[in-house]
């Protein structure tokens, strides 16, 4: 499963995409992804909300994830 992080999200973990390439560490769902990553990058938890999309399409938490999923992490957006 490859993970690609946008905006603040890519300045937490320090690269533009991680991938999830054993079976035993694959987060079953968005949600179990979000919490992996806020025990990875505790930075993560300062962030108010993250938009999620698996395979181009938003997601919520109960979204199961498979190996051969693309997810996109994308922070809240301000703009003016």
């Amino acid at each position: 499963m490859e993970v690609l992080f946008f905006g603040i999200a890519k300045d937490i973990v320090g690269a533009s995409q991680i991938a999830f390439t054993s079976p035993t560490n694959l987060p079953s769902s968005v949600g179990a992804l979000k919490k992996n990553l806020m025990e990875t990058y505790p930075e993560f938890s300062k962030l108010t909300s993250l938009a999620v999309a698996v395979n181009s399409e938003y997601a919520t938490d109960d979204v199961p994830l498979t190996k051969n999923d693309e997810v996109a992490i994308m922070p809240p957006v301000s703009g003016g």
